[in-house]
């Protein structure tokens, strides 16, 4: 595809140095009052100031300025409106109507670590030694932004401004409620899911596997318990793990590690997912929190006041 990562977000919150705070804390790297690095993919989120939490934009890559030619006549041709930004094309999602950016950028390449070596029936990959996890002692440091996950009062609208607009590629549903869509290898990159009022519900961090969730967890909750949203568990859709954190503007925020890639579009067949399988495969229950936010009905009310 000429789509090829999620590369940067952008969030929009009231208490900018406060969540710039958690971030930090989260294992992201500061640059500046309110940019932050990962690992791998350079910088990666940016906050701004503004009255209620909100997403604000996305960057997206692609490889080569005809593939920003081509995209902009696919906008135009869908009904989009877009405009050009020096190299890029700039979108707006029509129901949110956060940014979308699409700018040539290198392909993210993400060195090589070796597996993790674990024990089974029948293998033993550790012989002679206690397993890596417990002998880490670093901080736990996101290697790169996965995917994002927005609420949508327009479920079919802002499918259809990824899918048929943007040329994201659909690889899951939960059946009438969302869309898993990707503009990479990976699994997803963006779920949209049906909701009352549009909103961003989570950002998605890639750590090194499950060892590092639990870790960067632990780390994460130490005398902060009210961080805690849901996990640990493993997802259905995209077959990850996970663990969800809550930032002080209300975003959630998630560590994941083994998500399904898809190289070859023809190797895999969608489905649709219906009832827990829509969320996780193992783990607690999600609390009702983590499905309907705690402050849905305030954020309800200053879209309908704006």
């Amino acid at each position: 595809m000429a789509l090829h990562g999620l590369i940067a977000v952008t969030i929009g919150v009231p208490n900018v140095a406060e969540t710039a705070s958690y971030y930090t804390d989260f294992g992201l790297q500061p640059h500046g009052p309110a940019a932050f690095s990962t690992v791998d993919g350079g910088e990666q989120l940016f906050l701004t100031q503004t009255p209620t939490r909100r997403l604000m934009e996305l960057v997206v890559g692609t490889d080569n300025h005809e593939d920003i030619e081509r995209l902009e006549r696919r906008l135009a041709a869908r009904g989009h409106a877009c405009s050009r930004d020096g190299a890029a094309v700039i979108a707006r999602e029509p129901v949110a109507g956060f940014v979308v950016r699409v700018e040539p950028s290198p392909r993210l390449v993400q060195p090589l670590i070796p597996p993790t070596p674990y024990n089974g029936p029948g293998r033993i990959e550790r012989p002679s030694g206690r397993a890596p996890g417990i002998l880490r002692t670093g901080p736990v440091q996101p290697r790169k932004l996965g995917h994002v996950v927005i609420g949508t009062t327009d479920l079919d609208a802002t499918t259809g401004f990824f899918v048929e607009g943007l040329g994201f590629k659909p690889s899951d549903f939960i059946k009438d409620r969302g869309a898993f869509l990707r503009c990479s290898t990976d699994h997803h990159n963006v779920l949209a899911l049906a909701a009352p009022v549009n909103f961003l519900h989570h950002t998605s961090w890639q750590v090194r596997d499950v060892d590092e969730i639990g870790r960067g967890a632990l780390a994460l909750l130490e005398n902060r318990p009210e961080r805690h949203v849901w996990g640990l568990g493993r997802h259905h859709a995209g077959s990850n793990f996970f663990w969800y954190f809550k930032d002080p503007a209300g975003n959630f925020s998630e560590y994941y590690s083994d998500m399904d890639c898809i190289p070859e579009d023809q190797l895999w067949t969608p489905e649709a997912l219906e009832g827990a399988r829509g969320l996780f495969n193992w783990g607690p229950p999600p609390p009702p929190s983590f499905l309907s936010p705690d402050d849905l009905a305030s954020l309800m009310t200053s879209s309908h006041s704006s």
